[in-house]
């Protein structure tokens, strides 16, 4: 069922994968290669594969866990990023990227625990059976 709690979750991580495409477009640290976007693109996609695959829970935990992977990687990609442009840390002009994947990862982590409640509820009801 598409109406439960932890797609709203996979949905907030989407939405921090889509402004984390808006706003990273200034990311250089690959050369002209635009990797956010591209990471972005994958995150957004394995979000809404993740959301349609709502009837096989293990799946949807399997591509939840790659995400956060993905984003913890990302995480510390931007964080190295930050680090090595000029101003020092405490530059206020510098982007609040790194808080999206921070975001995307919290979101991904509370909705793998309510898959995780949901698939021991299933699991339940087949044994009073």
């Amino acid at each position: 069922m598409l109406q439960r709690i932890q797609t709203v979750w996979i949905f907030l991580a989407i939405l921090g994968a889509i402004f984390l495409f808006v706003t990273g477009q200034d990311f250089s640290l690959f050369g002209p290669t635009p990797f956010i976007s591209i990471v972005c693109v994958v995150m957004i996609l394995l979000g809404f594969i993740s959301i349609l695959s709502y009837k096989d829970r293990k799946r949807q935990i399997l591509l939840n866990n790659i995400g956060i992977f993905i984003n913890v990687l990302l995480l510390g990609l931007l964080a190295y990023w930050l680090l090595t442009l000029s101003g020092g840390i405490h530059f206020p002009e510098k982007g609040i990227e790194p808080f999206f994947p921070f975001l995307s990862i919290i979101c991904l982590l509370i909705a793998n625990v309510y898959i995780r409640k949901d698939d021991r509820l299933v699991k339940s009801v087949d044994r009073l059976r």
